[in-house]
């Protein structure tokens, strides 16, 4: 079972406050880059997995999609997506993501933010994941950055007055133990090579690939963003199931 850090109380109160869970999709800085990959959702049936507060499935809601399922390990985070969910067409579920499987030809548009390097089987979910898509359907997800994932001890670190983000144990997969708004959050890494091995392996067509930081005009903009310089904190990826 995946470790279910969000319904920890600390933990929650404390993602609780960060700006993607006060202001929603609009205060993800990587979310302009991931709508792109998006397709026309008018008439569509969607799957959010680790929907959390459930933006994202509002969001598919307001752009016509036919159905949005969201699912999350964490109770909480559930609970406030329901009560701020008033969409006919959304509904939420409890699931792990180390054992979900939709239901085969379901979907046109599978999506997850930010959950899938928490999950220890991905092999297992992303093949889960092409059967439950339509031929011709897409997977659109992001995750943290091997790079980001990669340092045993992460944490920037001070290199002649500059800031260093340590890159050691890259080509060591596994699962890393760090301290993020709770102790002994468990995340796991994979080499960008693993990932589009993955894909592949399970059937997937690699659309695009974005390692997402700040752009000059997003610093103009956001100047607490330029450490995000430094090294992409976030891996973006769209794929497609092929049809016939």
């Amino acid at each position: 079972m995946t470790q279910n850090i969000y319904d920890d109380p600390a933990f929650f109160a404390g993602y609780s406050q960060l700006p993607r869970s006060i202001d929603g999709l609009e205060a993800a800085p990587e979310w302009p880059a991931l709508r792109a990959f998006l397709p026309p959702l008018a008439g569509r049936r969607v799957l959010d997995l680790g929907c959390g507060f459930g933006w994202f499935c509002r969001w598919a809601a307001d752009e016509g999609a036919a159905a949005v399922l969201g699912v999350d390990l964490s109770e909480r985070m559930l609970a406030r997506a329901r009560a701020e969910t008033s969409a006919a067409v959304v509904r939420y579920g409890r699931a792990d993501l180390e054992d979900f499987a939709p239901q085969p030809g379901a979907f046109d548009l599978i999506y997850s933010s930010l959950a899938f390097h928490y999950v220890a089987d991905l092999r297992r979910l992303l093949a889960a994941a092409h059967a439950g898509l339509v031929p011709g359907g897409r997977l659109v997800f992001s995750i943290e950055h091997p790079i980001h994932t990669a340092p045993m001890q992460p944490g920037w670190l001070d290199v002649g007055g500059r800031k260093s983000w340590p890159v050691d144990s890259y080509m060591e997969e596994g699962p890393r133990t760090t301290d993020w708004l709770a102790p002994g959050v468990i995340k796991q890494h994979r080499t960008i090579g693993t990932h589009v091995a993955l894909l592949i392996g399970a059937g997937f067509r690699v659309a695009a690939l974005v390692e997402w930081a700040p752009s000059l005009e997003d610093l103009a903009a956001h100047p607490d963003w330029a450490g995000e310089r430094e090294r992409p904190p976030f891996l973006l990826v769209a794929c497609d199931r092929p049809e016939g």
